[in-house]
């Protein structure tokens, strides 16, 4: 293995795991059309749904995975490193945020202050209870230092392996370096978000955007908010926020869902579409990366040029499946949930926007930028969603290279019965040679057939009627051994893609693991 190689993998496979805990926090009042706010210490809040939410509770993950997966390789006289034993961690880490870009970058306070304030604002979903509808307004507050040309060349080329930048065409040159401008980026912490202006949004079509998502036409909704929170330290803002009806119609009245166009006054960027979901239906919650696109993040090189570098493109004729969904299933709110850090979501919505029916996001935002976090973001924000709804049906689709997917979707089968109506997951290591990590599949045990399918090609998931609860393809075979499935060594009792990583490969990626934060700071610092 090369060094640049090595350091590819590294930056791949950085993660750590200690324990994280998230609290819930009450629902915030409202002020609206109100700019006289004296906010409380920033929270991320739960929804104001008619029940009491379960918290987060701190869950002790890893225990029994590392203890199975390190008994079967006891043995060898190797520990399976943690990458290994929580699936593919995200390649995103560590980056330098806040005060250390505006430090590397000598920019002066001064500097900072005549640069114009934008706003990551993500797609929200709306909720409706007896007080009305209440938005969850979610996002980042940001400056963009107007950093060289050269010097995102430099930035860029750390996440490229086996290549550079300049090696590229100029389309993807300029993909690495538009990605790479908003990795590094300056949090504005602790300020209040401007009025944010709501109005009709127009109605959608079949699939893409302005298409999907089973949107009526929207006939009000104007009206101007203010936000009860600041900013937290990392920029975040993240809060439900009852809003006037001004013409909308009541949840509890219709089936479609409506739509409204959101902007923050005084952004340069900051629009996006809230979707006022109904308390009852079908909602679609969709990972991305390898079920929607073609990412391959089990692969380092393949991974982060196809993130960095190459224009999105989607995994064979998933769209069509999904634009199927959204025709046949005229009301079907679509919900995009990735793990990926909020500072690259841009990316990943216009993709959604340009190929996929439109619908509401979340993200791994700042505020859990702790890399613990990246075994209960994805918990975190499923529950919330679940929680918010608590009368529709969830269909949960992702593949098998997440060991977060592998354990927390049969869990939310079992922690919220009868809301989960199919899950449907991507057997990547059975049709990608390159996959070779394992999954365990021994939460799906207890969970009838009819309820989840491991499916290998788009095709697998036609003529099914979803919408009364059928959700296995009998003609797809599930060989499914409720353990550990794809070990390295070969020694699952089905290898999926069969084989597995060498004893040289495992310890020479553990090894490199803490070599790429310092890597990736030194190549910010030191421009």
């Amino acid at each position: 293995m090369s060094s640049r190689q090595a350091l590819g993998q590294a930056a791949f496979f950085v993660v750590s795991f200690a324990p994280f805990l998230v609290s819930a926090s009450p629902a915030p009042t409202a002020f609206v059309n109100n700019n006289d706010v004296s906010p409380p210490f920033p929270a991320i809040t739960p929804s104001p749904v008619e029940k009491n939410p379960s918290p987060v509770v701190q869950r002790d993950i890893l225990s029994d995975v590392e203890s199975d997966v390190n008994n079967v390789l006891s043995s060898l006289g190797s520990d399976l490193p943690s990458w290994v034993a929580s699936g593919v961690p995200n390649y995103f880490q560590n980056f330098p945020t806040g005060d250390a870009v505006a430090s590397s970058l000598g920019l002066k306070s001064s500097d900072l202050a005549a640069l114009p304030t934008n706003v990551l604002n993500i797609d929200p979903y709306a909720n409706w209870t007896n007080s009305g509808w209440n938005v969850r307004f979610h996002g980042n507050v940001y400056k963009q230092p107007n950093t060289s040309v050269a010097d995102l060349n430099k930035l860029a080329n750390v996440f490229l392996i086996d290549t550079k930048i300049a090696d590229l065409p100029e389309s993807q040159q300029e993909q690495a370096r538009n990605l790479t401008a908003e990795i590094f980026v300056v949090q504005q912490p602790h300020v209040a978000v401007n009025t944010i202006h709501l109005e009709p949004a127009a109605s959608q079509g079949s699939s893409g955007q302005p298409g999907g998502g089973g949107s009526s036409h929207t006939t009000g909704g104007w009206q101007n908010v203010t936000l009860p929170y600041n900013t937290t330290a990392e920029g975040d803002f993240d809060v439900f926020v009852p809003i006037a009806s001004n013409g909308l119609t009541a949840g509890n009245k219709t089936s479609a869902i409506q739509r409204l166009n959101t902007h923050v006054d005084g952004a340069s960027i900051g629009n996006a579409t809230a979707y006022l979901v109904p308390p009852t239906g079908l909602t679609v919650v969709s990972d991305i990366d390898d079920i929607l696109r073609i990412t391959k993040i089990y692969e380092p090189k393949e991974g982060l040029f196809n993130s960095f570098a190459k224009a999105f493109t989607p995994w064979e004729n998933m769209p069509l499946i999904y634009s199927n969904w959204s025709s046949s299933l005229p009301n079907m709110h679509f919900h995009y949930l990735t793990t990926t850090p909020e500072q690259v979501t841009r990316n990943y919505m216009q993709f959604i926007y340009s190929t996929y029916p439109g619908g509401s996001f979340d993200t791994r935002p700042l505020n859990f930028s702790d890399v613990s976090a990246t075994l209960s973001i994805r918990k975190f924000l499923l529950q919330k969603i679940f929680e918010t709804f608590p009368q529709r049906k969830f269909i949960l689709i992702a593949d098998t290279s997440n060991s977060d997917v592998m354990r927390d979707y049969p869990e939310m089968a079992t922690e919220f019965p009868g809301q989960v109506q199919c899950i449907f997951l991507r057997n990547t290591s059975a049709t990608d040679s390159g996959d070779k990590f394992p999954y365990d599949t021994s939460g799906f045990k207890n969970l009838p057939q009819s309820q989840y399918m491991f499916f290998l090609n788009p095709d697998d998931l036609s003529n099914l009627d979803i919408a009364n609860g059928e959700c296995y393809n009998k003609s797809i075979p599930q060989n499914l051994t409720f353990s550990y499935q794809g070990l390295p060594f070969g020694l699952g009792k089905h290898s999926g893609a069969g084989g597995g990583l060498s004893t040289r490969e495992v310890v020479g990626a553990s090894s490199l693991m803490a070599l790429v934060a310092s890597m990736l700071t030194a190549a910010f610092m030191f421009l």
